[in-house]
C-alpha cells in the first residue's frame, strides 16, 4: 500500500520542493499551504506523516501541530517540523507542541527521506 505524506508550507517554492522529494521516493504526497487546511487534510485523508512549516500566516505550525496532537482522529500522525527557525528553544517548543522531528531550512532531500524511513 503506497504511504500517504501531507507537506504543508505557505511558501510555493518550499512545498514544491519538498512534494518533489517525497514523490521522487515513491509516496504519495498531499499539501496544503496552511494550519487550518493541514488539518481538514491530515482528518479526511489520514497521512501517515506530515511535514509541517511553522512560520505561517493566520495559524502558525506550533498550534497546528497542537491540534493535531490534541485530536482523536489526527493524533498518532507523526509530524515533522521544516522550517527556518533554528534555535534550541524552538526545537523544544515544537517537542512539546507534539512534534516527533524537526528539520531546519535551507534541508538536503536525504534529511527529508531519513525522517520518511524513521517513521515507516
Amino acid at each position: 500500500m503506497a504511504v500517504k505524506v501531507l507537506v504543508v508550507d505557505d511558501s510555493p517554492t518550499d512545498l514544491a520542493n519538498i512534494k518533489s522529494i517525497i514523490a521522487d521516493a515513491g509516496y504519495i504526497v498531499l499539501t496544503a499551504s496552511n494550519g487550518k487546511e493541514a488539518i481538514d487534510k491530515a482528518k479526511a485523508e489520514k497521512p501517515e506523516l506530515v511535514f509541517l512549516d511553522i512560520i505561517m500566516p493566520d495559524q502558525d505550525g506550533f498550534s497546528t501541530c497542537r491540534m493535531l496532537a490534541n485530536d482523536s482522529g489526527t493524533k498518532d500522525i507523526p509530524v515533522v517540523f521544516v522550517t527556518s527557525k533554528n534555535q534550541k528553544a524552538d526545537r523544544i517548543w515544537a517537542q512539546m507542541q507534539g512534534a516527533k522531528g524537526y528539520i531546519t531550512k535551507p534541508y538536503s532531500a536525504d534529511e527529508i527521506i531519513e525522517q520518511l524511513k524513521a517513521f515507516q
